[in-house]
């Protein structure tokens, strides 16, 4: 029975699994928005939201950073931890990550999930100037006639390919026969 065991193994020693969720929680608080399994991101969670708590410590701020850094070894991240995310969750009581399911993975079949800090705005690329639930009006381009071009000659350099394939195909099949050869040599 698993009475009063808490946390997942993920099927790795202590030292790798703790190396494991120092490593997302670093990605997390760097990018905001990180990309693995459900489980794994059911495990980061309760690891990074702590650490959060640490950076809005308003007492004794420079034990809480050096607590944070025993975990997040990027000086940056932490920088970051302390300055912009702490202010930012500031107020809120908890609850400072949210898990978004994707579904399986295609190789294995394993539950994908988003692990994302809860005000992160998501941007896709080529959508950064509008704003989230507002459409972009339909631009109209003005209908211009297209005039017929002549049309060019095909170029015979398609021909030289052919060949080409055909003396590789030739080679290979070649090389193919002089095994079987070596191999009917060798047994008899």
């Amino acid at each position: 029975m698993r009475h009063r065991v808490a946390h997942r193994k993920l099927g790795r020693t202590t030292p790798h699994r703790i190396s494991l969720l120092r490593n997302l929680a670093t990605a997390l608080f760097e990018r905001e928005r990180i990309r693995t399994t459900l489980v794994k991101a059911k495990e980061v969670r309760p690891f990074a939201e702590r650490l959060i708590t640490l950076a809005r410590r308003e007492d004794d701020r420079l034990h809480a950073r050096r607590l944070a850094a025993r975990d997040i070894h990027d000086r940056t991240v932490v920088k970051k931890l302390f300055d912009t995310i702490g202010a930012r969750f500031a107020t809120r009581p908890g609850g400072y990550t949210r898990i978004l399911r994707l579904g399986p993975r295609r190789g294995d079949g394993a539950e994908m999930a988003i692990l994302e800090l809860v005000g992160y705005e998501f941007t896709p690329a080529g959508k950064a100037d509008t704003k989230a639930g507002e459409k972009k009006p339909a631009e109209k381009k003005p209908a211009v006639k297209k005039e017929a071009a002549p049309k060019a000659k095909k170029k015979p350099a398609a021909k030289k390919a052919v060949p080409k394939a055909k003396a590789k195909a030739k080679k290979s099949a070649s090389k193919a026969a002089a095994r079987k050869k070596s191999t009917a040599k060798k047994k008899g």
